[in-house]
Formats: structure tokens, C-alpha cells, sequence
């Protein structure tokens, strides 16, 4: 049976809501500082980025402290943990191709995760924080990147972005197979609501998830579409 968010975290509560409201607002914040420094100025864009190393490096050291990175469930394979990666990528170097595939998984899936947190441990504690702050900051550093005009997705990355999610998919469901983890959520649905209770029972959700995943990758594409076709 699956069970339900720890009861002092109440999803859309005033402390959810709190925590959604932060990232936008952080967000425009920062595009505000970055448009008022010189177009070569890399200080900020940095500065977040070291920010973001910093806050998993505390956290894989907290892990590695107590001796649960051994655990099988501790490997980097949710697609949160790949956005993660490439999104530190491209603070560090705007590449562009990287930053095609963090855009998608932040907006997609990091932002799911925050708007349907998979809290196993009551609010606020260390590692319920440590979520918050994880995929937040993922979050904020995508919207900050193109809402500066850093970094914007290219032409044909909704192809790129859900050739590489299957990739890490059949990496993730290959594990779970082996070492009956859950990565990805392909063995079973998370314990809290989410949308994936929409779609089905096992394996179906699977198959509709993958139309759900383009559907989203195409909306999250349409701004700047537009502003292709108009020749911007």
C-alpha cells in the first residue's frame, strides 16, 4: 500500500506555496541583477552555479557521513539527478546543447517534483530541505538563464530532449531490473498523489507518460518557436 506525505507538510499549503512563490520570484531577481552588469559578465551566472555544486556536495557528504551512498536507492539515476548535472553544466559554460536538455528536464520534471514533492520525512528536515533546495535551485537557474537571455532551447531540442530522457530511462529501468530499485518510478508509483495517478496502472502509466513527457517538451517549446517564425 502506498503511503501518504508526512501529515505536517500539506501539499499547496502556506508553506508549499511559499516555497513555489520563491523560485519565479528568485528567478526575475536574478535576471534583474544579470541585465544591469556587462553582456560578458560571468560573476553571476557562476556564482549560482557554485551555489548549486556546493549544496549537493553537502549533500552527497551528509549521505556519505551516515554510510547510505552503499545503498542501491542512493544512485544517481532519477532524471532530477541528470537535470542536475546538466544544468550545473550549463551555469558553468553556457553550452547550448546541454542546456537543451536541462531546460526540458527542469521545467518538466524538476518542476513536478516540486509541485508534487515525495517527501519521506517530515518538514522541515534536513534532507525534506535539502529537496526543496535541490530542485529549486534547479528550477530558478533555468528560468534565470533564459529569462536574462543567456540561453534559450534551439530548434529541434524536443527531439534531442526525449531521445536522451528514453536513453537515461532504459539505464534507470535496466537497474531497476537488476537491483529491484525504482528509478524513475518504472517499477511502481511514488508514495505521495501525483500525475502519474492520471495514467493508468503498471506498465500502462509508462506508455502514457511518454505522451504526457512530449506534450509538455512541445508547450514548454512554443514561446520560442514563435518567436522563430517571427524572426526574432
Amino acid at each position: 500500500m502506498r503511503s501518504s506525505m508526512p501529515t505536517n507538510f500539506h501539499l499547496f499549503g502556506p508553506a508549499h506555496l511559499a516555497i513555489l512563490g520563491a523560485i519565479p520570484f528568485l528567478a526575475a531577481v536574478l535576471s534583474r541583477l544579470q541585465r544591469r552588469l556587462s553582456p560578458e559578465s560571468r560573476r553571476l551566472r557562476i556564482t549560482l552555479g557554485a551555489i548549486l555544486l556546493l549544496d549537493t556536495a553537502l549533500f552527497y557528504g551528509y549521505l556519505a557521513a551516515h554510510g547510505l551512498l552503499s545503498s542501491p536507492d542512493r544512485l544517481p539515476l532519477e532524471l532530477c539527478d541528470a537535470t542536475l548535472c546538466l544544468i550545473l553544466i550549463a551555469l558553468f559554460t553556457l553550452n547550448q546543447a546541454i542546456f537543451d536538455l536541462a531546460y526540458y528536464g527542469a521545467l518538466a520534471g524538476s518542476a513536478m517534483a516540486l509541485l508534487t514533492p515525495n517527501l519521506l520525512e517530515p518538514f522541515p528536515s534536513l534532507m525534506t530541505v535539502q529537496y526543496f533546495i535541490d530542485h529549486g535551485l534547479v528550477v530558478t537557474s533555468v528560468l534565470y538563464l533564459v529569462w536574462s537571455g543567456q540561453a534559450r532551447p534551439r530548434p529541434g531540442s524536443v527531439g534531442r530532449a526525449m531521445l536522451a530522457v528514453n536513453i537515461f530511462a532504459a539505464i534507470a529501468g535496466t537497474t531497476d531490473f537488476l537491483l529491484k530499485t525504482n528509478y524513475m518510478y518504472l517499477r511502481a508509483k511514488p508514495q505521495n498523489a501525483s500525475l502519474l495517478d492520471l495514467l493508468g496502472p503498471w506498465p500502462w502509466y509508462i506508455a502514457t507518460s511518454e505522451g504526457v513527457a512530449f506534450g509538455l517538451f512541445l508547450l514548454l517549446y512554443l514561446p520560442f518557436r514563435r518567436s522563430a517564425l517571427n524572426g526574432k
